[in-house]
């Protein structure tokens, strides 16, 4: 039987915490590039780009990243503007109405747009840090891009960094200290099991490994690679049912590319039904799992999204 995600918030964060982060689309900066230090009135954040002060707890907040936009409304804190996002979940959905002003794309803001609202901050990160040295002409702006290759450790000084701007330090805190024990739980029970991860998007194929945008699943959480030198691009490495037969991973992780940004496509489960994907281990095993599209590929580096994350490795290990 193969495993399909659930979308549940962990019911208590210190009875199933959790840490990691594809970043959506892009690397970020250096490990240890995103910190916060508090200065009275205002904070002083150092990020991928360099370094900004806003003031605490600004009132006008631009976001132009969904993953920082999903842990701002996990922790209670309002937006003005947001980009045009299509197929969010019915958790954010809020923010697909006229209640925010739209500003734009992740890819492409609307510049004129924002320099209308008169922002106190704007962040970018993952898809939309090209973009910050236009928007940082506007208003304070910081790009808390996640770094894929440290990517607990560069999540966490992101999600800091967001606490301390906003006066959340303490949840912030018990939020990814749950998370990393979380994490230490589900590695200590992935053993020598082996593990593939494959994206599927238009009925083809790409492969990740450690180090990329999916490499939780083998950097913190413990799952070996079930092969060699995969490249750490963030569009992964073109590969066959071939290639996926050869390897024979205990574990076949599977996102849904075009199921997470709501284009109609083959679905990743019919893209796999196939003798040689069929002749696996995983498979055999009912070990081909699917993993949650939106937390995955649309907002890896949000808090509830990274719980899912080792939710649904730790469910895979079961």
């Amino acid at each position: 039987m193969h495993h399909r995600p659930s979308r549940s918030r962990l019911v208590g964060l210190l009875l199933l915490p959790s840490l990691f982060a594809v970043a959506a689309c892009g690397a970020g900066g250096e490990t240890g590039a995103v910190t916060a230090e508090s200065t009275g009135r205002s904070v002083t954040v150092k990020h991928a780009k360099g370094s900004a002060t806003v003031p605490e707890k600004p009132a006008k907040v631009v976001v132009f990243d969904v993953g920082v936009l999903a842990t701002l409304d996990e922790l209670g804190v309002k937006v003005t503007g947001v980009p045009v996002v299509d197929n969010l979940p019915e958790s954010l959905a809020e923010y697909g109405t006229d209640a925010y002003t739209k500003v734009g794309s992740l890819f492409e803001p609307d510049y004129e747009k924002v320099n209308s609202l008169e922002p106190d901050l704007i962040v970018v990160a993952g898809r939309s840090s090209a973009a910050y040295p236009e928007l940082a002409e506007i208003a304070p702006t910081v790009d808390l891009s996640v770094d894929n290759a440290a990517f607990t450790a560069s999540l966490r000084e992101r999600v800091e960094a967001l606490g301390t701007i906003f006066g959340k330090q303490a949840e912030v805190e018990r939020r990814l200290d749950a998370i990393d024990a979380s994490i230490a739980e589900v590695k200590a029970r992935a053993g020598d099991r082996t593990g593939l991860i494959v994206l599927t998007t238009g009925g083809k194929l790409s492969a990740y490994g450690p180090g990329s945008r999916f490499g939780i699943i083998h950097d913190a959480l413990g799952v070996k690679p079930a092969a060699d030198g995969l490249s750490a691009d963030i569009h992964g490495q073109a590969v066959s049912a071939e290639f996926v037969a050869e390897t024979d991973p205990d574990l076949l992780y599977v996102v849904d590319r075009d199921s997470a940004i709501g284009e109609n496509g083959e679905a990743a489960a019919k893209v796999l039904d196939n003798e040689l994907v069929n002749g696996t281990k995983a498979a055999k095993n009912g070990k081909i799992v699917y993993l949650d599209p939106f937390a995955w590929y649309v907002a890896p580096t949000a808090l509830s999204s990274v719980e899912t994350m080792v939710e649904n490795v730790g469910d895979s290990l079961s």
